[in-house]
């Protein structure tokens, strides 16, 4: 008789969107294109967005509203794992968490993602937040779930 197979289940194997695919995945997001978002650069462990600062996106004390570094951080996050997984994998934010420590009213505001975790169900990824003056502005940490097949239920 011969052992019985070993029943590991193994994990599938993703080839990582390129810059452009990761670009064109981007402007797919009405959202970050109203924003101003861009691809600023791809890691090998995330990404970069950068966002512009004007007068349209401030908060009523003339600094960047709050609601742009938060939605850019959760963006970056979920640019990185779908970059990661090469677009084929759906997922959603199930937790997010933002500390904000300097004010931004001008410039450029850029939102890096590094994927700390990826595991089979949940991934995590932290974001720094800078400003055009390289200045530690905030920071993020996103939580996804990975969908499986529920197709048509993701969101970036």
């Amino acid at each position: 008789m011969t052992p019985a197979k070993s029943a590991v289940k193994k994990k599938p194997v993703y080839r990582k969107l390129s810059a452009i695919e990761t670009r064109k995945l981007l402007q797919t997001s009405g959202f970050v294109q109203m924003l101003g978002g861009r691809l600023a650069r791809v890691h090998p462990d995330g990404v970069t967005l950068a966002c512009p600062v004007h007068a349209g996106v401030h908060n009523v004390y003339g600094a960047l509203h709050g609601g742009v570094p938060a939605s850019m951080a959760d963006t970056a996050a979920g640019i990185a794992l779908h970059r990661h997984f090469g677009g084929q994998q759906p997922m959603t934010t199930v937790e997010f968490k933002i500390n904000y420590f300097l004010p931004v009213h001008e410039g450029t505001l850029f939102a890096r993602a590094r994927l700390v975790r990826v595991g089979s169900s949940i991934c995590v990824v932290s974001v720094d937040l800078t400003d055009s003056e390289r200045r530690l502005v905030g920071m993020a940490l996103v939580t996804y779930m990975l969908l499986g097949n529920q197709i048509g239920r993701a969101h970036v």
